[in-house]
């Protein structure tokens, strides 16, 4: 996700420089332990969970046609409580979500606040109430002296989650470099609770992020990050810039940001400022806020079919090289491939159709004989294409290609955060899903909730995935930001990580990236495998190429019948610098248990709780003795456990296992 430089006015000189705060409480949410906290004069929150302070009195304010508002009195104020009873999911890592939670808002007059409390984490947004220019929003966080903290971090002008591995401090030592940005979701421990932050039902509106640290009394603050409306852009075409032109290309760049983060024609929310709470790192991925909180969908989508893609770009077109290997003959392996083992979809990566030019065939590959080829064997084609070939064009590409055939699209190289991204990923996925099409947004930021309101976004990247291995280091630590990864990014929902390499090297040992052709993976066998239900994607990427899974059946059959939506989820443990587990329940009562390592080795051991009761057979595969010097061996057996046992694993450096539970 590449986003260019934010041109960001600063917290103070919009007005919001930090000042004393009155102990002047407007109003409150309280929910099962969680309580969010507004104060007035200056406008302030708080959130304390089971009476510890997880975020400390922080000022925020809003900028409203010029006029900052930060000092603004309530005229009135109120708390309820929302229960419309449980919430069945479409597509999701769980089959129904509790809508109970604590309810508060706060008048002043243009603009209200609302609160939000739930036994899964807390949440604040402002509420404008009539057409207005928002010039800044001070959303800024204060971190809690002696939290540990894990984020992303990068350059304004680098790739943002996707091109860092995820780092670690102290709070007394963020890093405050000029020109960094701390992109979400953010996470940290302390005093016993871990905290994610990241945000909920963003519509047409920039995306959170931090930049400036300052130390306070009550901790570190960080003052937001977001990026102005873009005032005039430019399109770039293949690698370099190409200007003049009035459709295609690669990016939609801005050359020049307005003033303003985005104006409103009328009342307008904007999103939720989201805090998940839980009690142990481990348990973040049992929460619900981010998808509770985002606006539920409208119309039938039942006929949203999530599942599993043979992808052809980081294999190099089944070890064929790239671009030659981009043809008619490749793409007929591939579907016959997907149409014999069971895969739901092939993708078309870049190269079926001309450079950057979706209206034009690439004279190798017969893309109408290929859509009615696969249709007919039950594969469904998913067509890759940069997003600038698809902006302002959006109801002609949906229109289009699904009456050609096509099952839906992956969007690439958005690689932006501004108000202008966000009004197109929301109006591409509606007229998608008026033409019954899936979408991929690859080279895009984080959920935001937009997945919820249209369940046929049924994937988002915004994560450092496998494909970095196409250029990697020999000493390239991906074990460590694979575990990190599934505490940080995951939290706020699905990502095209893309998993499933067969080339598996040890750590410091790996020798395919660097521009060579056929990637592979650091880490074991059993790493790869506990991705396909540790991370969630409902379109989960199969990377590799028929060739290696043909070579690779035992281990491949396995991941290619995992689910990829869920009824249930249980964290099993883990942190941001060891390792992580989950439990996931399948939709016909089947369980899966998958797990992933540093590159340190370790023994773990987790509860079988969650099969609530009974006997059942477990199929496992698990890490061999020798995995630390040849990484694809692994040992796969079945034995009886009964519900509740304790369960031992070990894994080798960058290691993993898989398991899949099923009633005796």
């Amino acid at each position: 996700m590449k986003i260019p430089h934010f041109a960001l006015a600063a917290a103070a000189a919009a007005g919001f420089a930090g000042t004393a705060l009155a102990d002047s409480l407007v109003t409150k949410a309280s929910f099962k332990g969680n309580e969010i906290r507004l104060y007035a004069e200056p406008l302030a929150y708080e959130i304390v969970s089971d009476g510890k302070t997880v975020v400390p009195k922080t000022v925020i304010g809003i900028e409203l046609d010029g006029k900052c508002l930060r000092d603004a009195k309530c005229v009135g104020s109120s708390t309820s409580v929302g229960d419309n009873g449980p919430q069945v999911t479409p597509v999701y890592k769980k089959g129904k979500i509790l809508s109970e939670m604590g309810l508060a808002s706060a008048d002043f007059g243009d603009f209200e606040v609302r609160l939000v409390a739930r036994a899964d984490g807390a949440a604040w947004r402002f509420a404008v109430k009539k057409a207005a220019t928002i010039g800044f929003e001070n959303a800024s966080l204060t971190v809690p002296a002696g939290a540990r903290c894990w984020f992303n971090r990068t350059g304004a002008k680098s790739w943002g989650n996707e091109e860092t591995v995820p780092e670690f401090a102290d709070a007394d030592k963020l890093p405050n470099d000029a020109g960094k940005i701390f992109y979400l979701p953010f996470v940290y421990s302390v005093d016993g609770k871990t905290v994610a932050v990241t945000e909920a039902d963003l519509h047409s509106y920039p995306i959170w992020n931090f930049g400036k640290v300052e130390k306070t009394e009550a901790g570190m603050k960080l003052s937001p990050s977001m990026a102005k409306f873009p005032k005039t852009t430019d399109r770039v075409g293949a690698w370099g810039k190409e200007t003049g032109l009035k459709t295609g290309g690669r990016w939609v760049r801005i050359t020049e940001y307005d003033n303003f983060l985005v104006k409103t024609d009328g009342p307008f929310a904007l999103p939720w400022r989201t805090f998940v709470i839980a009690d142990a790192p481990s348990k973040l991925c049992e929460a619900d806020i981010v998808y509770a909180l985002s606006t539920p969908p409208k119309g039938d989508f039942s006929w949203v079919k999530p599942g599993k893609v043979a992808w052809d770009w980081w294999n190099c077109f089944d070890n064929k090289g790239d671009p030659q290997g981009c043809t008619t003959e490749t793409y007929v392996r591939f579907i016959d491939f997907a149409a014999k083992t069971g895969v739901e979809y092939v993708i078309f990566d870049e190269g079926w159709s001309a450079k950057l030019n979706i209206w034009e065939y690439s004279p190798k590959v017969d893309v109408p004989y290929l859509i009615d080829y696969a249709n007919k064997k039950g594969v469904g084609i998913i067509l890759w294409m940069a997003w600038a070939q698809v902006y302002g064009e959006e109801e002609k590409v949906a229109e289009h290609f699904s009456k050609l055939g096509a099952k839906g699209f992956k969007v690439d190289f958005m690689d932006r955060g501004d108000a202008d991204v966000a009004t197109f990923l929301e109006k591409f996925a509606s007229v998608c899903a008026k033409y019954k099409m899936l979408v991929d947004y690859h080279g895009a930021y984080r959920p935001v909730g937009l997945n919820r309101t249209y369940p046929n976004v049924v994937n988002y990247e915004g994560i450092h995935g496998l494909e970095q291995m196409k250029w990697a280091p020999a000493n390239k630590d991906m074990p460590y930001n694979d575990v990190a990864c599934f505490f940080i990014r995951l939290t706020a929902g699905p990502m095209d990580y893309t998993p499933g390499a067969m080339l598996n090297m040890p750590y410091g040992k790996y020798t395919s990236g660097s521009g060579k052709r056929y990637p592979g993976s650091v880490g074991t066998r059993c790493h790869q495998m506990a991705m396909m239900s540790l991370y969630e994607a409902y379109l989960q990427m199969l990377s590799d190429s028929p060739t290696h899974y043909e070579k690779n059946e035992e281990s491949f059959k396995f991941m290619a019948a995992v689910p990829t939506v869920w009824d249930d989820t249980v964290g099993l443990g883990g942190c941001p610098e060891t390792y992580a587990a989950a439990a996931r329940k399948a939709k016909d009562g089947s369980w899966y248990a998958a797990g992933l390592c540093n590159k340190e080795p370790r023994e773990i051991s987790f509860s079988t709780s969650f099969l609530k009761d009974g006997e059942w057979n477990a199929e496992i595969f698990r890490d061999a003795p020798d995995c630390a010097a040849e990484p694809t061996h692994y040992v796969h057996e079945t034995k009886p456990v009964k519900a509740g046992e304790e369960m031992k694993v070990w894994m080798a450096p960058g290691g993993g296992f898989a398991v899949k539970f099923t009633r005796r």
